[in-house]
């Protein structure tokens, strides 16, 4: 198995080597973990390799994704320009038009642009145009597939349960990805500082750590520190 390294120090050595080709993994994590840094990193490093991304946001505007990579050291800007990432922007509160483009436009850009890399930000956004869970999970089968369908290695933020955070708003897209990686905040107690913690949940069919560790944001990305403790 092909495994695609995800370029943050520490986090492809709790996967023993990276993310393994055609996966879908989301990242569930609450306001402030750092999930789209991650999955914009991921992006970026296999961009620096050579391979072809497309980056879809349901959040952000493309010159705030812009001015966030930027400040992280990522000109993404140059990456766009030479042709090896598509940056798409799509509306949330347009359902129907937004539902259309990811179902019938989406597969053909994927293999028409080469692909292997894709990041889909937020799927939380995604879950909340339908109105129940049945229609929910219908929904998000059907995009697995698709991605799956395209061979892509995909990667989709979701925002964590206010009271769980080991699991994503609506308790669905983990049991539907391939792999999962939490990130949450640790409060070990009121009179020392909160820490980041990092876990990779799961990851089918590959052989991973269990380890929660801790991790930082600093001015270049992420950084999981695999040799220490978060207590």
């Amino acid at each position: 198995m092909k495994l695609l390294s995800t370029g943050i120090i520490g986090l492809d050595e709790l996967l023993n080597g990276g993310v393994p080709e055609k996966h879908m993994i989301a990242v569930i994590g609450g306001m402030g973990t750092g999930k789209t840094t991650l999955a914009l990193q991921f992006l970026v490093n296999g961009l620096k390799n050579g391979e072809k991304a497309v980056y879809i946001s349901l959040e952000e505007q493309e010159a705030e994704i812009k001015e966030s990579a930027r400040s992280y050291g990522w000109d993404i800007q140059h990456y766009i320009d030479n042709g090896t990432l598509a940056l798409i922007r799509l509306d949330p509160n347009d359902m129907k038009t937004t539902l259309t483009r990811i179902k019938s436009e989406l597969p053909g850009l994927i293999k028409k642009f080469g692909a292997t890399r894709l990041v889909l930000d937020s799927i939380t956004l995604f879950e909340m145009m339908f109105n129940d869970d049945a229609e929910r999970r219908l929904n998000l089968f059907e995009l697995s597939s698709l991605l799956k369908d395209t061979g892509v290695t995909a990667m989709v933020t979701s925002e964590a349960d206010k009271e769980y955070a080991y699991s994503s708003r609506y308790s669905l897209v983990e049991y539907i990805s391939d792999g999962v990686i939490t990130l949450r905040y640790v409060r070990p107690d009121e009179l020392r500082d909160v820490k980041l913690a990092i876990e990779v949940v799961k990851m089918r069919r590959h052989k991973h750590s269990r380890s929660i560790k801790p991790y930082d944001i600093s001015n270049e990305g992420l950084v999981v520190h695999s040799e220490s403790e978060v207590f």
